[in-house]
């Protein structure tokens, strides 16, 4: 897996919606260039705060890079 996504691809990953993601790139500063997001960035980012993200998407994700 790439570790720049569109907004659906990271939606679909994370069963969100692509608004719901935008959103919280929004509220935590994560930039949004060219239209994509650094998955990394975006969960480290919006987990900070201690907001959750959907449970197994998320170390999906995050183990995808590794």
């Amino acid at each position: 897996m790439a570790v720049h996504l569109t907004p659906e691809e990271l939606s679909e990953a994370l069963g969100m919606a692509p608004k719901e993601v935008v959103t919280l790139c929004v509220e935590h500063a994560v930039p949004i260039y060219n239209g994509r997001i650094d998955k990394t960035l975006f969960v480290h980012s919006v987990t900070a705060d201690g907001t959750t993200l959907p449970g197994e998407a998320t170390e999906a994700l995050l183990a995808s890079t590794a």
